[in-house]
């Protein structure tokens, strides 16, 4: 198989690239290294049957022709981060709306099957659960940025949904909920690899919030079986996949599971919304997936357990002790 992977020099898509390539699929990867980085490619051999072309998904001529020479499209190239998406809303949205309507159009004009990543994000405050994919999404006023990423990727599930049903697009959707894992960077707010720095350092560990707040983290090794089984399974075409494990966790329970694991001296302390972020910040108090539409569709939901993955990531820290060893 011929894959192409948007995005596929960040965290997710890199790891996906290698999966793709252990099963034998040659794949081009297109990435403006807005958030990815060429490094999280670096370790491939120079013989692997791998492209690495540095563009935007804006670049229509080149998606076009990129798609007519794919049989699967594997659509991650989005902004990613809460930090990030404050900072750079105007990039956040051209990328994530433009970007997927350019992809998707070529698909349909060469006929190509498109799984699209979108996020949990789009469920917005509803902190029900676990949620399922028909779940209603519950959004905060168009004025607070947070929601300006859960409003455009739900338009980007909504483009790729109605090209399956007008056009007959083979297309499916997946939701990532926390995903985690090697690779991951903390500069654009990701909680867990901030968390494993500041333990590393011996830095207070920073909680936003009271850490009352509860998630889900997901193995980045088992989102890319997900999603890889997903694009092989006829069922999943024209649907929409939570994609996460639902096993959830408090912030405070989080630090103090990193600092157990590191052995850190860290305190652990908390900083409220208003000082973390520029005002008027919304969050959620709970967010979990119901995965059983995955298990019934592929056979499997993400199953690796928040231990052996923070163990994984540690181990893989440039600042891990000399004494950490994985059980």
């Amino acid at each position: 198989m011929k894959a192409l992977v948007t995005g596929g020099a960040g965290f997710i898509g890199s790891h996906l690239v290698d999966g793709l390539l252990g099963r034998g699929h040659s794949v081009t990867v297109v990435d403006d290294l807005s958030t990815g980085v060429c490094d999280n490619l670096a370790h491939l051999q120079p013989d692997e049957p791998l492209e690495v072309i540095v563009d935007s998904v804006l670049n229509e001529s080149l998606v076009d022709e990129l798609v007519a020479g794919a049989d699967v499209i594997f659509h991650l190239a989005a902004a990613v981060g809460v930090q990030w998406v404050l900072d750079h809303p105007i990039r956040s949205l051209e990328t994530n709306l433009r970007g997927t309507e350019v992809v998707l159009a070529a698909a349909d004009r060469h006929r190509r099957k498109v799984l699209v990543a979108s996020t949990s994000e789009v469920y917005g405050k509803n902190d029900s659960g676990p949620l399922r994919e028909d779940d209603d999404r519950i959004l905060g006023s168009s004025k607070v940025s947070r929601w300006l990423y859960a409003t455009a990727k739900a338009a980007d599930e909504a483009l790729a949904l109605a090209y399956a049903q007008e056009r007959g697009l083979p297309t499916v959707v997946v939701r990532f909920f926390n995903t985690i894992g090697p690779r991951q960077t903390g500069r654009y707010g990701m909680v867990v690899p901030r968390f494993v720095d500041q333990a590393l350092s011996d830095e207070p560990i920073t909680v936003y919030g009271d850490g009352q707040q509860t998630r889900c983290f997901t193995y980045v090794g088992d989102v890319v079986r997900s999603v890889i089984t997903l694009t092989e399974t006829p069922a999943c075409w024209g649907d929409v996949f939570n994609v996460g494990r639902d096993r959830e966790i408090s912030m405070d329970g989080l630090a103090q599971l990193v600092v157990d694991l590191t052995g850190s001296r860290s305190k652990i302390v908390h900083v409220p919304y208003d000082e973390a972020y520029r005002g008027g910040f919304e969050d959620m108090r709970r967010r979990v997936p119901d995965v059983s539409r995955l298990r019934r569709t592929i056979g499997y939901a993400p199953d690796t357990g928040l231990e052996e993955a923070l163990f994984r990531i540690i181990a893989a820290h440039p600042r891990q002790p000399s004494t950490f060893r994985v059980p």
